[in-house]
């Protein structure tokens, strides 16, 4: 990883030279961002990467508040934030997950398996805080009618802009990492298609004005993705400690009626009962003026009932299948713990009585034992 200081060096841009040193190149090409902010012919170019762009100013009940929409020059920023989780990710590996992994001695599956687990929980406890904040700062667990009052949302705050700006920028950060961390390949397909998930859920909500549902969405799935992780790695440490994942899997259950009672209530309930607007491009208001169209949003809908289905019967199946492992497993135990108290007792009583042998008692040497002669008087 970065940051390791090497005895063996690697050919300038070569395969190896890349994959070691990835983050020092991406914190060089920060840096030299941050440098043009300190120069006024670069630095509105170096505001473009840093801060989020579009910015307007809406009038409401308290005032002129500057708000933002989204556009191509997102794709800027986001690309800038690419370079930060990779270096976040290197110094989280190289100063926490390496110093763990060389004291358990793990091998090599359970050593990949720790890594993805540790990132994950690092990035799952950091954004359930910062969404949390968010949500209840801005008043949408307060008022749930905020959800789909006034939709569109065209114009979002700066707090909930910048943080669908980094969600984007991680979950695309984690596709290079797969070439970085030399992933197996038996592990790139379930790694892919959960950011091609992630992707298109926070996208989606980005693009299509649901910001405020995606927010609380997001809060649920990493909350129960967190104690998930945080199983993973306990049981690691120690493999007799399964308590975490108990504790999951009630989570798990909870996150997932909540999610479905979310949906249902604002793309089934609430967004029907919002006016219809026109298009308006200026706005940025294309997608959500498709989405709004009863049989495009019936569509989503069904689609997304369809995938918490067939994520529950996964969860419910896997579930039955670990509590069977568990049973056969507590049954097995119990016949080799009674059958080594048999066997237990077998001993003792041949070691106290002896055994018998063609109707004669003999010794545990196999001798058998002799009157002894009285002498006479």
């Amino acid at each position: 990883m970065a940051f390791r200081r090497r005895a063996k060096s690697h050919p300038l841009f070569s395969q190896e030279f890349l994959i070691h040193n990835h983050a020092d190149i991406g914190f060089c090409l920060v840096l030299s961002v941050l440098i043009a902010l300190m120069f006024e012919v670069t630095a509105k170019t170096a505001f473009l990467f840093i801060l989020p762009q579009y910015n307007v100013s809406v009038t409401t009940a308290d005032g002129e508040l500057v708000q933002y929409h989204y556009g191509l020059k997102d794709l800027v920023t986001i690309l800038f934030y690419i370079f930060i989780a990779i270096i976040l990710h290197a110094v989280v590996q190289e100063y926490a997950l390496d110093k763990i992994n060389r004291r358990l001695h793990l091998s090599k599956v359970k050593h990949s398996k720790f890594n993805e687990s540790g990132q994950l929980v690092a990035f799952h406890l950091t954004s359930v805080i910062w969404c949390l904040y968010v949500v209840v700062t801005e008043g949408y667990i307060s008022n749930p009618r905020s959800l789909w009052e006034n939709y569109p949302h065209v114009y979002l705050p700066y707090q909930v802009k910048f943080f669908y700006l980094c969600q984007l920028a991680y979950w695309l950060h984690a596709l290079p990492e797969l070439y970085f961390q030399k992933v197996r390949k038996e592990e790139i397909p379930r790694q892919l298609r959960c950011i091609a998930l992630y992707l298109l859920h926070i996208a989606g909500a980005y693009l299509l004005n649901l910001t405020r549902l995606g927010l609380i969405l997001l809060l649920l799935q990493y909350l129960a993705e967190f104690f998930f992780h945080m199983a993973r790695l306990v049981y690691f440490t120690d493999e007799n400690n399964e308590k975490l994942f108990n504790v999951w899997a009630v989570v798990f259950v909870v996150t997932r009626l909540f999610t479905l009672t979310l949906y249902i209530l604002v793309i089934g309930f609430g967004l029907p009962r919002v006016e219809s607007q026109a298009l308006d491009p200026e706005r940025g208001n294309f997608f959500s003026f498709l989405f709004n169209n009863i049989l495009f949003r019936m569509s989503v809908l069904l689609l997304v009932c369809l995938f918490q289905a067939s994520v529950m019967w996964r969860f419910i199946h896997f579930q039955l299948r670990r509590w069977r492992e568990y049973w056969n497993e507590q049954s097995s135990r119990k016949r080799a713990a009674a059958a080594a108290g048999t066997r237990q007792q077998t001993k003792l009583l041949k070691r106290d009585s002896g055994y018998h042998e063609n109707g004669v008692v003999k010794a545990e040497n196999g001798t058998s034992p002799r009157t002894k002669k009285l002498k006479s008087p």
